[in-house]
């Protein structure tokens, strides 16, 4: 494991879930400090009511200055212009953020970083932080995102793949697309928190009560609801089954109105992380209805390994990198389909084989894939000394 390092991670906003991104630099941050920056916007901000929300709670983060979250992290919001693609503001944006940087490594003696950035909009900061080293972790097609200026973004995203030590990738075809640009890019899966969520099948985790009351079977989900969420097909399969309790927990980011007034569809809402076992005691299968577009066939859903961990058998639809998994996760591509795979799922709750999923998680935890990347990491910069 790598130590004694300094990291400035480029990444989502620390306050949401906890993603890939969370457990990797909470991992290294054990025997490494981190700066994790939260999100430099690949999309350009609107006059919507949330958009405004969000940048007035920016603003206030930014005034407030960096803070310490967790032991050797250190969050700060980055004061930039959200508007990738425009000249003028990645500019201004190289100038005042890379000025900012330096003077928090300085106070915080982070001398020559690492840069590890999870975003693929930051190359114009290359260069101004006396890094060591770029690690590009690419874990999602992001110039498919709904919203983002898609030309400018594979722009960005290219020259940063040219330009970086090491390209890390969750998914397979993410790896393959990004090894043609640089040789040195590496396929490392997602992990799972293997003890987190078997607290599932232990008994003393009590259930969620929003999931007590409902009827059997509970067909559950975890995490955003988002455009790449198949709702039409959860709203056709709960009025194929009735019966059937139908519960989605997470934040909504889409159109609902596929889902809204059936009885049986549930929309908990979200919930925090520490909360996910109490409700997965709860579901008898876990869904992973995602649409297959661009997007999606590059995508290697964390839940995934999640609903495992939790000794749940699991219906998706097949993302190549659900599919690796073919054998173990129930695969279906139509209403009829996924009726049919998750009945064959809830036949599968037996003890025994609950915690045969669970045992076979045991070699994916975040641990081993921070090891594999560290080593990757080290060579890289006995190489460059």
């Amino acid at each position: 494991m790598i130590e004694g390092q300094s990291i400035i991670c480029i990444s989502q906003d620390w306050e949401g879930d906890p993603t890939s991104k969370k457990h990797i630099m909470r991992i290294l941050s054990a025997r490494n400090r981190v700066l994790w920056v939260n999100s430099i916007g690949m999309r350009r901000p609107t006059a919507a009511a949330s958009d405004l929300r969000r940048l007035v709670a920016k603003l206030r983060r930014i005034v407030s200055g960096v803070r310490l979250v967790e032991p050797n992290i250190y969050v700060m919001d980055p004061p930039v212009l959200p508007l990738p693609g425009i000249r003028a503001a990645e500019q201004v944006n190289r100038i005042v953020l890379a000025a900012r940087l330096r003077q928090l490594c300085r106070r915080l003696q982070m001398q020559r970083p690492i840069i590890w950035t999870f975003l693929p909009n930051v190359n114009w900061l290359l260069g101004r932080l006396h890094e060591r080293m770029v690690i590009y972790h690419c874990v999602d097609e992001y110039s498919q995102f709904s919203g983002v200026p898609k030309d400018v973004i594979i722009r960005m995203e290219r020259e940063l793949i040219q330009r970086a030590d090491i390209v890390f990738t969750s998914a397979e075809k993410l790896c393959a697309e990004r090894r043609e640009i640089n040789p040195r890019t590496y396929f490392i899966p997602h992990g799972v928190d293997v003890a987190h969520f078997s607290k599932a099948l232990d008994p003393d985790t009590a259930m969620a009560s929003e999931i007590k009351t409902l009827p059997k079977p509970v067909i559950g989900f975890f995490g955003l609801l988002a455009d790449w969420v198949d709702l039409d097909m959860i709203g056709a399969l709960a009025r194929a089954r009735p019966k059937w309790s139908f519960a989605l927990v997470g934040k909504a980011q889409t159109d609902l109105r596929a889902v809204q007034g059936l009885p049986n569809v549930h929309l908990i809402g979200q919930r925090p992380y520490s909360a996910l076992p109490g409700y997965c005691r709860g579901f008898d299968v876990g869904l992973i209805p995602f649409r297959m577009n661009e997007l999606t066939l590059r995508v290697n859903p964390l839940k995934l390994r999640e609903y495992l961990a939790a000794g749940l058998p699991v219906v998706s639809t097949p993302l190549p990198e659900v599919v690796r998994y073919q054998g173990v996760v129930h695969i279906a591509t139509n209403r009829e389909g996924f009726l049919e795979e998750i009945e064959a799922a809830l036949k599968e709750r037996t003890s025994e084989r609950d915690r045969a999923r669970v045992a076979m998680m045991q070699s994916e935890g975040w641990e081993a894939r921070v090891g594999e990347m560290s080593r990757l990491v080290e060579e890289r910069l006995t190489e460059a000394a």
